[in-house]
């Protein structure tokens, strides 16, 4: 068993809506990254992914969302956060949707024990092969924070635990 999946999800052919690929790729560029990763480009998604997310302790998923923000914005939700907006009226575009992985992750009992959705908000999803400008510009920031967000999973994981006194 793995201990992090990066799963990048979207489509290339619509513009903004590929940035979670394009952030695996940007990611896939570094020389290293903190711990056991595993980088996947989950392209549209389909229940073919249920296998690869379930043998990973820790998830993190990159997607193009309707944040209501400035396209390129940036949000980052984790565990029961991300749990909630997943379960929100948001439409997928995808064959099928991370909250349905999710949920099948659940009910097998192989729900990653940390998870993470970074959501960027896109500014077009029309036929192109290139995000625009300002989600082009949010890759290697989203990458960033990726990074951030590892490193201190990895220290989480490395300390001690608390000792209650009563």
């Amino acid at each position: 068993m793995g201990n992090t999946l990066v799963l990048g999800i979207g489509n290339t052919l619509l513009k903004d809506e590929g940035v979670g690929v394009h952030v695996v790729a940007c990611l896939r560029q570094r020389k290293s990254l903190p711990g056991d990763i595993t980088l996947l480009d989950g392209g549209n998604l389909s229940f073919s992914l249920l296998a690869d997310i379930e043998e990973h302790q820790k998830l993190i998923v990159i997607d193009a969302a309707q944040l209501n923000q400035a396209p390129g914005s940036i949000v980052c939700m984790e565990n029961e956060q991300m749990d909630s907006f997943l379960g929100s009226a948001r439409r997928s575009v995808h064959e099928v949707s991370l909250l349905d992985l999710m949920d099948m992750s659940r009910l097998s009992g192989c729900l990653p024990q940390r998870r993470a959705l970074f959501g960027i908000q896109p500014e077009q999803v029309d036929w192109g092969e290139q995000p625009t400008r300002k989600v082009q510009d949010a890759i290697g920031a989203t990458a960033d924070q990726i990074v951030q967000l590892l490193e201190t999973w990895a220290e989480q994981d490395s300390s001690p635990p608390r000792e209650h006194t009563a």
